[in-house]
């Protein structure tokens, strides 16, 4: 027998026919935006977090050191030739750029210009002349000398070295200090002065060339090179698979010279390494470390997006019963009932799944970390957001095929299940407190790994889920508090204050809802501000520390003279830095300061209106001792000053600059007479400039400078960047709960648009004003957002300022970490939320104006 004609019109008819319900289309294909788009932005955090790091450890590593390097010391100068060639030979076959050789002898002696028996080293590097800052530039091939031998000497282009045995002084450079130019970090051992060593060298020699080089180490008839290294300058990795990449490379390339090496007899003739393996594996575990954090939470966003997916199947299941059952009884089975479902949903589900991948690719600069992409984890992204869309539709077809199969095929068989009032009662919020406190025993121990020398902290993804599972616990807990109150609003009778009462009436009408949107509500809201809070608070951490330890945005040690005001600092920096002393013996560590500029100058953060109330008392000496400030108390802290009086305590503080928070004393230099400042053994210049300003106006005023650091520096900040980049995905969590709580809230008013229409209609006939009417909306939905709005922003905050100092990876440095002030996060949210309400009020009296009462009442 034939099926009758028009059987399958249902299904050639679904696209048009889907848009009957406009509502169900956008929920559709928004819930599968909002599942892909998180999907893709997991993967892409993840891998943007990995070129982040790559970047950082490319930007601290010296810029040869990205590929291999060949080196040895105490060479004999007979194999360095052959040992040069066979590298530059295996270079040219692999690949490599030309490489870059240094060599350097030992310590000579020679006159150098009008001097006697100056001590140096005789050095070389290809393209080094180029990549010396020039003070006396001559002409012709030789030597330059630096000006730390020029500074006690009259040395000049074209002077005679060792009587003419060694080639002349072709020029004269500014001497590296510590530490040197970035391209000639890798040097440091051989190419700087130590100026504080016991036996410290005049200056470093450089050879003009490598000829030059080679017939100078040949007429001197030395024995060996006293260090000689190759290296090469690669482009610098942006991503872990680059890294990976070139480091593959480096050890073909170490293997191929080791073998061309002992074919010659020259094995194990130069040390043979990889430097920028190290980074790259921890910029792969930092990639991964973040990946493995916000694996759950992802995980957990896509499945309630998949949940989403299933309850708009259920909905379309429910509008179209009747359809169903008449085709179910014509003999549709269930797999061709759950294809009208896809056919009359699956477009806007594809539509909004293409969204939100495409929105989580282009849209990765507002919430990714800052590094580069590689083309698999975007191909991966693509990928896992296309089997999101997958199964979003398999669910859809399974969801309404199944309900289909159950209701009208197997027929409505009573069997045993959970009554939905005891799913309701059930207390959830006891569970997710259970998981929260799970969380928080492993949130206890997340930064002791870096006291053992650890770079990154280990991972523990329970300890990264604790803050969502507290907002989630609060969330549930005024939702708790809601249903009970909504229950008991029927013995309200406030109808003297006609706008509450009918709100609270909505309110009570709609419990469902309210309680949906306030969960909702008070989870974005709460997991913004732990998310937005937990990263601020890892900035806030690394500028806090770094600048503790340097004591401004620079610091350099410098010659006694300058510490004592006999050389005045150059007029460049004097007004953005200050000069402190440190001492110590068998007492406490002094540190002293100079009254005038410290507290404008130096590092204080939030002691900076304390110590500058602080810095008057430690004048002028006091009966008994100096007046100090104490750092660090303990009980057992001595009140001892190497070689100064005892100290006398004005203030605790639990930190300072330079000293952090060890035991010490601050105390001032004008409280000091000239001869204990000159027994200060140690003088730094600490500045608000940045170091390349401080060094160069040092330099330019022939001013000593060692030990130069600053804050970009001090601090290994990657540990911190990897907190702060698992959490921008917890903010964007929040972002995007947050939107869907604004949509859910505008959705529930177009709902109950008619209902609203009608009773609004009635309340205006009987005498109510609009604008009554329009105060009694935003008494209902500004109590659903107010409460929504202070429950999310208080637990947020609190979970935020519990969760930072646990999350510091470095607890050992002071201060100890804290959550930033949120003032401008807290007024953002009230605005928006502020806007919100007012836009559903708005929405809500609108379909009352525009309504006809006598159409209602007849619909």
């Amino acid at each position: 027998m034939r099926e009758p004609r028009g059987v399958s019109l249902p299904w050639s008819r679904a696209a048009r026919a889907a848009l009957s319900s406009k509502l169900t289309l956008v929920v559709a294909g928004f819930t599968a935006l909002l599942s892909c788009f998180l999907a893709t932005s997991a993967v892409l955090i993840a891998s943007a977090a990995g070129g982040a790091a790559t970047d950082y450890q490319a930007t601290t590593a010296c810029p040869d050191s990205y590929g291999p390097v060949f080196s040895r010391a105490s060479l004999p100068v007979a194999k360095a030739p052959a040992v040069i060639q066979t590298i530059q030979r295996q270079a040219a076959a692999h690949g490599f750029p030309q490489p870059v050789v240094s060599m350097y002898t030992g310590t000579l002696f020679a006159d150098i210009g009008p001097a006697e028996r100056r001590k140096f080293v005789l050095g070389y590097r290809d393209e080094g002349t180029a990549h010396l800052q020039p003070v006396q530039q001559g002409s012709g091939q030789g030597l330059w000398v630096g000006d730390d031998l020029t500074r006690f000497d009259p040395v000049k282009p074209g002077d005679a070295v060792a009587d003419g045995l060694l080639p002349p002084v072709a020029g004269v450079y500014h001497a590296l200090s510590v530490p040197p130019p970035r391209w000639w970090c890798s040097q440091q051992n051989n190419a700087t002065v130590y100026l504080y060593a016991n036996d410290p060298l005049n200056t470093i020699a450089f050879a003009s060339d490598r000829k030059t080089f080679t017939d100078t180490v040949a007429k001197l008839r030395l024995p060996v090179l006293s260090n000689l290294s190759v290296s090469f300058y690669l482009d610098p990795p942006r991503t872990t698979e680059q890294a990976r990449t070139d480091l593959d490379r480096s050890h073909e390339l170490i293997a191929a010279v080791t073998a061309d090496l002992y074919r010659q007899g020259l094995g194990d003739s130069v040390a043979m390494q990889a430097p920028f393996e190290r980074s790259a594996q921890l910029a792969e575990q930092a990639q991964s470390n973040v990946l493995v954090s916000i694996l759950p939470l992802a995980a957990i966003s896509v499945l309630v997006g998949c949940g989403g997916i299933a309850v708009v199947a259920l909905q379309w299941y429910q509008r179209r019963r009747a359809q169903v059952r008449l085709l179910a009884a014509r003999g549709a089975g269930p797999v061709a009932l759950g294809g009208l479902a896809v056919a009359e949903l699956g477009l806007p589900v594809l539509a909004g799944g293409v969204v939100g991948g495409l929105v989580g690719r282009f849209s990765l600069p507002l919430y990714a970390p800052p590094g580069h992409l590689a083309p698999g984890p975007r191909l991966a992204a693509a990928g896992i957001a296309l089997g999101v869309l997958v199964v979003s539709l398999v669910l859809l077809a399974v969801v309404a095929g199944v309900r289909a199969h159950r209701d009208f095929q197997v027929g409505r068989v009573p069997r045993p299940g959970v009554p939905r009032r005891l799913l309701v009662l059930f207390p959830w919020e006891l569970v997710t407190a259970g998981l929260a406190l799970l969380g928080w025993t492993r949130l206890a121990d997340y930064g002791a790994s870096s006291r053992l020398g650890t770079p990154l902290p280990q991972i523990n993804s329970l300890a990264l889920t604790y803050p969502v599972f507290v907002v989630l616990t609060a969330g549930l807990v005024a939702a708790r508090v809601v249903w009970l109150l909504l229950r008991a609003s029927h013995r309200v009778r406030l109808w003297s204050k006609p706008p509450l009462q009918l709100a609270i009436r909505r309110l009570a009408g709609a419990r469902a809802p309210v309680t949906g949107v306030l969960v909702i509500g008070v989870l974005a809201i709460g997991t913004l501000a732990a998310g937005s809070g937990i990263a601020a608070g890892q900035r806030s951490a690394l500028d806090a520390k770094s600048g503790t330890l340097v004591g401004g945005a620079s610091r350099v040690d410098v010659e006694t003279a300058v510490g004592l005001g006999d050389k005045p600092l150059p007029a460049a920096i004097a007004g953005d830095s200050t000069i402190a002393g440190r001492t110590s013996g068998t007492g406490s560590v002094v540190f002293v300061v100079d009254p005038a500029s410290f507290a404008t100058t130096a590092y204080l953060g939030s002691l900076q209106q304390r110590v500058a109330e602080l810095l008057p008392k430690l004048a002028s000496p006091v009966p008994g001792g100096l007046p100090a400030i104490r750092i660090g108390h303990t009980a057992g802290q001595s009140a001892s000053m190497p070689g100064l009086p005892p100290a006398v305590t004005v203030a605790d503080l639990p930190w300072f600059p330079v000293l952090g928070g060890s035991q010490g004393y601050v105390v001032s230099r004008s409280a000091l007479t000239p001869a204990q400042l000159a027994a200060i053994p140690q003088w730094s210049l600490l500045s608000k400039a940045p170091l390349e300003q401080v060094s160069a106006a040092l330099s330019g005023a022939g001013l000593v400078q060692v030990n130069r650091t600053s804050r970009d520096s001090a601090l290994d900040a990657l540990p911190f960047y990897v907190v702060e980049w698992t959490f921008s995905f917890v903010t964007l969590l929040g972002g995007v709960l947050g939107v869907v709580a604004v949509l859910a809230l505008l959705v529930a008013v177009e709902v109950r648009r008619r209902q609203n229409a009608l009773a609004g209609a009635l309340v205006l006939r009987m005498g109510m004003g609009v604008r009554a009417l329009f105060g009694s909306h935003l008494i209902e939905l500004g109590a659903l957002a107010g409460l929504a709005t202070l429950a999310g922003v208080a637990c947020g905050v609190t979970v935020a300022s519990l969760a930072v100092p646990r999350f510091d990876p470095v607890r050992w440095l002071a201060p100890r970490s804290a959550l930033p002030d949120q003032t401008t996060f807290v007024l953002a949210v009230a605005a928006v939320a502020i806007l919100v309400v007012l836009l559903a009020g708005w929405l809500a009296v609108r379909s009352v104006r525009t309504a006809r009462t006598a159409e209602l009442l007849r619909g």
